[in-house]
């Protein structure tokens, strides 16, 4: 069976559009911007070209076109308007609409043509922080909301990782500037989500920062095995969902007395790391908000 989604709900199209299903109804009514097909029991369906439209009109939308000057237009003519906008807010907007299409479609190609367009533009780190984050904070809720499958999220980062790694490579041949620090980046046992450690290993690398790259699920005790072969160890976890909120001061308090001692660090990042309470963090450990957060500790 295929779990594939190629018709929408209107709740997924204000899902993935930001527009109120009550404002795609009076569009669809007034204007009569989509032809959607219904259901036995008078449920509006929509297709993948329905959803292409719908997003390209939210652009120009927000771009202060009138939906009624925009209703007149032929979808050549409103995908032609949206290529012309240029400001740096659309043509970030445009990006994110582009990877939703190429996830939605499975379309390697338009992923593709879309990136070297912003990197055309902008430099990698620009690129990750300006589009690549707020996607993914994007098609996390699209998850939960049942708008997207498993499928396309495993699709899209897979297609991110693929440019991290390339990314992360070049800056790793480049050598170290500094060596006080050895950062061992890693995530704990039973969490999966990588794309935020994978790109604070690149930050670092490009910063001139050793890094030693653990990644997806290290139990707690491999850790102490890095302390036989590097001093001043700085041991980074990113935390989405494991350990859970029941168990993270638990995992605190082991991960802590497992890595240290002498000059060791541990800092946490992670949704989950809301859930820590002061009274087990060690002095020696910081807890950061944010990529950016943690960053700046540099």
């Amino acid at each position: 069976m295929n779990s594939v989604k190629n018709t929408f709900s209107i709740k997924d199209l204000e899902n993935l559009s930001g527009i109120k299903a009550h404002t795609i109804r009076i569009w669809e009514k007034r204007y009569n911007v989509f032809e959607p097909t219904r259901t036995d029991t008078n449920i509006r369906l929509y297709d993948i070209k329905a959803l292409q439209k719908l997003l390209n009109i939210t652009l120009l939308h927000d771009y202060g076109y009138k939906i009624s000057k925009i209703s007149k237009l032929s979808d050549e003519e409103i995908k032609a308007k949206v290529r012309g906008i240029v400001s740096e807010k659309s043509a970030k907007h445009h990006a994110i609409s582009s990877f939703k299409m190429a996830m939605m479609n499975f379309d390697q190609k338009l992923f593709f043509e879309t990136y070297d367009e912003l990197l055309s533009e902008k430099n990698f780190n620009e690129v990750f922080f300006e589009v690549f984050i707020p996607l993914m904070e994007e098609l996390g809720e699209l998850w939960q909301s049942d708008t997207i499958t498993p499928a396309h999220e495993h699709f899209i980062s897979y297609l991110i990782k693929l440019k991290l790694l390339i990314n992360t490579e070049e800056v790793i041949k480049k050598p170290a500037l500094f060596d006080d620090k050895t950062f061992v980046l890693f995530l704990p046992l039973n969490e999966i989500h990588e794309l935020g450690l994978m790109y604070l290993n690149y930050e670092l690398n490009y910063r001139g920062y050793s890094t030693v790259y653990l990644g997806e699920s290290v139990p707690v005790e491999n850790l102490a095995d890095l302390k036989k072969y590097f001093n001043n160890i700085v041991c980074i976890g990113y935390i989405t969902v494991e350990p859970d909120k029941e168990h993270v001061n638990d995992y605190v308090q082991t991960l802590q007395n497992t890595v240290l001692e002498d000059a060791n660090e541990v800092w946490l990042i992670g949704r989950m790391t809301e859930n820590i309470s002061p009274r087990v963090v060690n002095p020696k450990t910081k807890i950061f908000k944010s990529i950016t957060e943690l960053l700046g500790e540099l």
